[in-house]
């Protein structure tokens, strides 16, 4: 092989495994995550030790990451049985309300932006969710259903981001085993 093709071939091999680790980096890596049931977060996510790579990864995902103490995000692409969220079922969340001093779950379609619904919800909340006794809630997330218990999604594949507002000195200290809502399929069309 000519010396200049082996010098181009190890050029556009370079770039290819460049672009590859950069695409790996960002898209596809858990920096410091932990599981909690079917919800994951990342330990450094708003923390002082994150660095370009993560910085990277919260600019793509679109997350304005608050510092630990005062946020934790939580996010759960799967439910409490282990299979992927999909807008043709119907879940309920239910749980206690989480250790923190406000919370919010939020649905994003897979381009990690908003889902448009008819009915403009995009969030349940500490404030705006149906109780069942002291501390207990119960929500819907599904593509149709009224209602203040309600977030809505779209046909496809979806994710859910709980959000803690000033979380508890223990849940911030350990995110793995905060209490943290179920996410439980009722039935799929």
């Amino acid at each position: 092989m000519h010396p200049a093709l082996k010098s181009l071939a190890a050029v556009i091999g370079g770039i290819a495994g460049g672009l590859a680790l950069t695409w790996a980096s960002v898209f596809a890596m858990h920096f410091g995550t932990v599981r909690d049931g079917p919800w994951e977060t990342s330990l450094a996510v708003g923390s002082a030790s994150g660095g370009p790579y993560l910085r990277a990864w919260v600019a793509v995902h679109g997350l304005l990451a608050l510092n630990r103490s005062e946020t934790i995000y939580y996010n759960a692409s799967r439910d409490s049985g282990g299979e992927r969220l999909s807008g043709r079922c119907v879940y309920s969340l239910m749980g206690r309300d989480p250790k923190a001093r406000w919370w919010s779950i939020t649905a994003y379609g897979p381009d990690d932006f908003l889902i448009a619904g008819p009915a403009r919800r995009y969030s349940v909340s500490k404030t705006s969710i149906l109780r069942r006794g002291e501390g207990n809630f119960i929500a819907t997330v599904s593509r149709d259903k009224p209602g203040a218990d309600w977030i809505a999604v779209g046909d496809g594949p979806f994710s859910l981001t709980l959000r803690l507002y000033e979380p508890d000195a223990g849940v911030a200290a350990d995110p793995a085993h905060a209490e943290l809502p179920q996410i439980v399929k009722e039935r799929c069309r």
